[in-house]
């Protein structure tokens, strides 16, 4: 496949959505040449930023607030958004008239002439990712007082699901020495699976159940991130690279599957491998975070990053927005968006990053994930739980359920109908010394477009309360 397969071609993008993967998609197709159809549930007032940069494509049409079966029967190509299931009704009418479906990652890693780290996980992956592009940079030599790149391999890209750079409207800037780190979700590497591709730098940073409400089990979940191993082939030179978190079960145990495998290297790593030396410039909480790091230095000494480099540039490295981001301190309490954790294992992280008395605001749309572990945590360590959304109720039993053994803190429960009530109650609640989070356990979609609308919102709740 190159660009000038599309060029002529009829292309359906399904799957508009809000993160610019669509967005991508359809600006890679219409300068290929192609002649591109959007289509995608959401209305075009739902859409109006997504389609607003579309504007310079006057030939885009598009199908919003539902998808016509005539456009997958006419379309020559249909390209997925990674949300719409393979099993999906339309793209089973695409199917049955022999139309070639794929994907933005599935196109992307046909015509990258890169070498790709992609970087996977229920938690963390974000961070890890750009903590891994971040070390990479910092290979530089020093001469006559200017920093100069290293030459063993050019720039360095970050992209995929963190959603920093476009995919395929930048493929043309990419060399064969460039370094490409991706965050990959499950439903990118499913759609990866389907063309039989994977990174020849893999990582895994752990994985706890998640997007149930998709798989029906933690088994099936597990099997989709598998193929981001099972899929290297072990021709490759230099060979593939498979990293591990020797502190997560499943991690362990696919280590062991993979180590004797002839034309494999695999690596694993810890949060205590990271020396003290290391940690002291490191600025982000949590043993969590620490375990990101240490993911990260195994890329990045992979690639001959040495710890000099690492410690030059690690203080420069700050929290991404919507994880563990320090949104505003106020009156002595410190309030924390952490509005990425859409699993419980990822709340549970956030409250263990902090010694400090902890106020945790939860809940939202319903991915059928137990919370009976994440109640535990709740009343161990918090001194209330303000929660929201669909899941409001279930989280609130888990709670109760556990406060009778932590009877000494007993944490105060406190269901509210809406962030900007939670962000109110929390403010009454908190005194001096307390750190307030929006660690929410769930995905966002019961009321608000995605995670990132919903931390931008409680930092707007949050900086009110400041004036």
């Amino acid at each position: 496949m190159n660009t000038d397969f599309f060029t002529g071609r009829q292309v359906l993008v399904m799957g508009l959505g809000r993160f610019g993967g669509g967005l991508d998609a359809a600006q890679f197709a219409c300068r290929a040449g192609a002649k591109v159809t959007v289509t995608d549930l959401a209305s075009a007032e739902q859409l109006s930023d997504s389609i607003s940069r579309l504007r310079e494509f006057a030939d885009i049409e598009f199908r919003l607030g539902g998808h016509d079966p005539s456009d997958f029967e006419r379309a020559d190509i249909v390209i997925v958004n990674p949300a719409v299931p393979p099993d999906n009704e339309f793209l089973q009418i695409a199917k049955q008239n022999n139309k070639l479906i794929t994907s933005q990652i599935g196109i992307f890693f046909e015509l990258c002439p890169a070498t790709i780290i992609g970087i996977t996980g229920a938690n963390g992956k974000s961070t890890t990712a750009a903590l891994t592009a971040h070390l990479l940079k910092a290979v530089t030599l020093k001469s006559t007082g200017h920093e100069v790149r290293d030459a063993r391999y050019g720039q360095v890209l970050l992209s995929g699901n963190i959603g920093n750079e476009p995919l395929l409207t930048v493929l043309n800037e990419i060399r064969r020495d460039d370094l490409v780190v991706l965050e990959l979700s499950s439903f990118q590497i499913e759609q990866l699976a389907q063309i039989r591709k994977a990174p020849h730098v893999a990582l895994l940073t752990n994985l706890t159940p998640n997007h149930l409400d998709r798989y029906g089990t933690f088994e099936a979940y597990c099997a989709a991130k598998e193929n981001i191993f099972r899929l290297q082939r072990t021709d490759w030179d230099p060979p593939a690279v498979s990293i591990f978190n020797a502190e997560d079960k499943i991690a362990s145990e696919w280590f062991h599957k993979y180590r004797n495998e002839q034309g494999r290297v695999c690596i694993r790593f810890s949060a205590d491998d990271v020396g003290d030396d290391i940690r002291s410039q490191f600025r982000l909480p949590g043993r969590a975070n620490l375990s990101n790091l240490a993911a990260a230095l195994a890329v990045a000494r992979y690639f001959g990053v040495d710890d000099e480099a690492v410690k030059r540039c690690l203080p420069d490295f700050k929290a991404l927005p919507h994880r563990l981001e320090l949104v505003a301190e106020i009156n002595g309490v410190r309030w924390y968006n952490d509005s990425k954790a859409t699993t419980p294992e990822g709340a549970i992280t956030a409250l263990e990053a902090f010694d400090e008395p902890g106020l945790i605001i939860a809940g939202g749309y319903d991915k059928h994930i137990p919370f009976d572990e994440l109640g535990e945590r709740i009343a161990q360590k918090a001194k209330a739980a303000i929660l929201i959304g669909q899941t409001a109720e279930k989280i609130a039993d888990a709670i109760r359920q556990r406060n009778t053994q932590y009877a000494i803190r007993n944490t105060k429960i406190e269901i509210v109908t809406s962030l900007a009530r939670a962000v109110g109650m929390a403010h009454q609640l908190a005194g001096p010394g307390d750190v307030v989070l929006l660690s929410p356990a769930c995905a966002s979609y019961d009321m608000f477009e995605n995670y990132e609308h919903r931390g931008r919102e409680f930092t707007r709740l949050v900086r009110q309360l400041s004036g």
